[in-house]
């Protein structure tokens, strides 16, 4: 008997984040585990909120906890043309991924799942511009967003299927995931927001649905300035 488990698959992004589908799936793994054992006492699951942080020092970043509540909005099902859903996990967490020399690059990122799409929302705070990344990502298209250089692009989430019996995982490709990166200024100065869909039957997300959440959410997110 298995358990499977998906996660972004970032190997073909630039900026690094393959590291953040691995801090994906244990954040992931909690919010299931934590969703299998709470239950109200009719039997039903209680709405997902974001997991309570202890603030930390305050670093000018945006926190995984902060993308959390940024992402889980109250007409989030809505823009995701699934009103008549709930959210089952919220999760936020603050990754990120080391380069030789010792620098660390601070990912934050968030997720919510739902019975039809997972959406997540994580920030890069890196050197490095979006325009000219295109050439680099699958099936890549260069846009402008709330004023923004973006790139929209495909790639595939990471299947992990974890053995009950306590056996050897397994993984493999997952389903198609469509993304977003977005400038974090007007000037393209380093660093983006990606906002990723994916489906639980496998179809390819629709842009027009990724496009809308991304032009809702990103301005809410804590220390975005409009045409800045």
């Amino acid at each position: 008997m298995t358990e499977g488990v998906r996660a972004p698959e970032k190997g073909a992004n630039v900026w690094g984040q393959a590291v953040a589908a691995v801090a994906m799936v244990t954040a992931l793994g909690g919010g299931l585990w934590a969703y299998g054992q709470t239950t109200e006492s009719n039997g039903g699951p209680p709405p997902a909120t974001c997991s309570d942080e202890t603030p930390g020092k305050p670093t000018g970043r945006v926190t995984g906890a902060q993308l959390c509540e940024a992402l889980l909005r109250p007409d989030l099902a809505e823009l995701l043309g699934t009103p008549a859903e709930d959210a089952k996990t919220a999760s936020g967490s603050d990754g990120s991924v080391g380069l030789s020399g010792g620098k660390d690059i601070p990912m934050p990122s968030a997720e919510v799942q739902f019975d039809t799409y997972t959406v997540t929302l994580s920030a890069t705070y890196d050197d490095l511009p979006v325009a000219g990344s295109r050439t680099l990502l699958r099936d890549a298209e260069q846009r402008t967003v709330l004023g923004r250089p973006a790139v929209l692009y495909s790639d595939r989430t990471i299947r992990i299927a974890f053995r009950l019996d306590g056996g050897d995982a397994d993984s493999g490709p997952g389903v198609p995931l469509r993304s977003l990166m977005v400038a974090e200024d007007a000037k393209d100065g380093g660093g983006s927001f990606d906002v990723t869909l994916w489906r639980a039957d496998g179809m390819v997300p629709d842009d027009a649905v990724l496009l809308r959440l991304a032009e809702k959410v990103l301005p809410t997110v804590p220390g975005w300035t409009a045409g800045s």
